[in-house]
């Protein structure tokens, strides 16, 4: 092979401040008159002037569109509808307001694409509303926010507006598919305060969430009620298999009032587990912190323990250590030993997955920051508003549950058939 040397070709570098798919020339043009930033960024500077006239241009080529003749030529002769003049309009961008003439025709049956009849924004101004509100602003502060930043007047009655297009979005999504499997669902609340009839109350809003077989958590739903019982629950196990749930391996609540019932009731094979950490804060949740750290590690020992067999000897230890002073601790473990016991014959990759709603806590706690500012809320809508915000805008909370292969396989051991083969559906 001859001794020559390769070159490779190289892209000419493009001259600074050019823009591809615009010629240089019309860059000049635009900015013969620039002196200073305010030429370029003022609510009449080059960037609202260069965006009102592509608005425009736009909405001319639409029109040329719709009619089938330039503006300008003549008509066709079987073409009985005419350019009829413009309309004044000012829409809100994210430079601030800008005035457009919009075109019209005779029949009145142009309807513009880029910026609608009725449409007073542009350029993904409503999500910069959305944004804000689902952050926790108010009305007021959004109002303040778009006045300082975008020079933008803009009514509360039209922020409200933006938001209840929300209620559209989240019905859908309250009413969409599920998978056919999940192998765990955690269920949870929080608690918001909602006026009611002119006083305000505590009414708590449940949270469902879904593992389903690669390990992926998803909510499945949320819903308000001012009080739980059987009746409830039942109603949301049952809205779920309407919505394609086929079978869930285990549930995991806070002791919720009727739940064991209900899963009992819609489905039989699925199993029941109460939240240990609950279980734990119950407990301690009256005594001095002094002594909480050392009953604390006494119950450790309890649900740490290698099987049920071996876990009620430690509550009986518990019992005779600290029964004399806390005697309603082992008691009230005793009562739900049923909804305790169940993830102690599981192994530990299965354990860690199911015996806490943690999963669904951490997704609460995103949720209340958009809340703690906001006071009581209007009613139950605007509730459910916020929420649904607060769990589309969570970041990276839905990841793959760590050592989740392991998990799997063990899931498989445990539920045989019940288990979904991976990519199955």
């Amino acid at each position: 092979m001859p001794d020559e040397q390769v070159t490779k070709k190289r892209r000419p570098a493009r001259p600074v401040g050019e823009v591809p798919g615009v010629p240089s020339a019309v860059l000049d043009q635009l900015m013969a008159g620039y002196q200073k930033p305010e030429d370029l960024t003022a609510p009449d500077g080059m960037l609202n002037q260069l965006k009102k006239a592509l608005i425009e241009r736009a909405m001319q080529a639409e029109m040329t569109h719709h009619l089938g003749y330039e503006a300008g030529e003549a008509p066709p002769e079987d073409q009985p509808n005419r350019r009829n003049g413009q309309s004044p309009k000012t829409v809100r961008t994210d430079d601030g307001p800008v005035e457009i003439a919009v075109p019209r025709d005779r029949d009145g049956s142009f309807e513009p694409q880029l910026i609608g009849k009725h449409q007073r924004h542009f350029n993904g101004f409503d999500d910069k509303i959305v944004s804000m509100y689902a952050r926790g602003m108010s009305v007021r502060e959004i109002q303040a926010h778009l006045r300082e930043i975008y020079r933008t007047e803009v009514s509360p009655d039209l922020i409200s507006t933006v938001t209840d297009a929300v209620m559209g979005e989240l019905r859908a999504w309250q009413q969409r598919a599920l998978e056919p499997v999940y192998f765990i669902v955690y269920l949870d609340a929080l608690v918001v305060k909602i006026r009611d009839r002119g006083t305000v109350q505590n009414k708590a809003v449940y949270l469902a969430v879904g593992v389903d077989e690669d390990g992926t958590k998803d909510v499945l739903g949320l819903w308000i009620q001012a009080t739980e019982g059987a009746k409830f629950w039942l109603s949301i196990l049952n809205e779920l298999r309407q919505r394609g749930v086929q079978d869930i391996l285990v549930i995991c609540a806070d002791g919720l009032t009727g739940m064991p019932q209900a899963v009992e009731a819609s489905f039989p094979r699925t199993i029941f587990q109460t939240c240990i950490v609950h279980m734990v804060r119950s407990s301690t949740r009256l005594m001095p912190w002094k002594e909480r750290r050392d009953v604390c590690a006494s119950l450790r020992e309890v649900y740490t323990a290698i099987d049920e067999q071996n876990a009620l000897e430690a509550l009986e230890r518990f019992d005779g250590l600290w029964g004399k002073r806390y005697p309603m601790i082992a008691r009230a473990w005793r009562s739900r030993w049923d909804e305790v016991a169940p993830f102690l014959a599981f192994p530990l990759e299965m354990r860690q997955a199911i015996y806490t709603t943690n999963t669904i806590e951490a997704l609460n706690r995103i949720i209340r920051k958009s809340l703690k500012t906001r006071g009581a809320l209007p009613n139950e809508d605007a509730a459910a508003k916020l929420i649904y915000l607060g769990i589309r805008n969570a970041k990276n909370w839905g990841s793959r549950f760590i050592n989740w292969s392991q998990a799997y396989l063990q899931f498989m051991i445990h539920f045989g058939d019940r288990v979904p083969k991976l990519n199955d559906y």
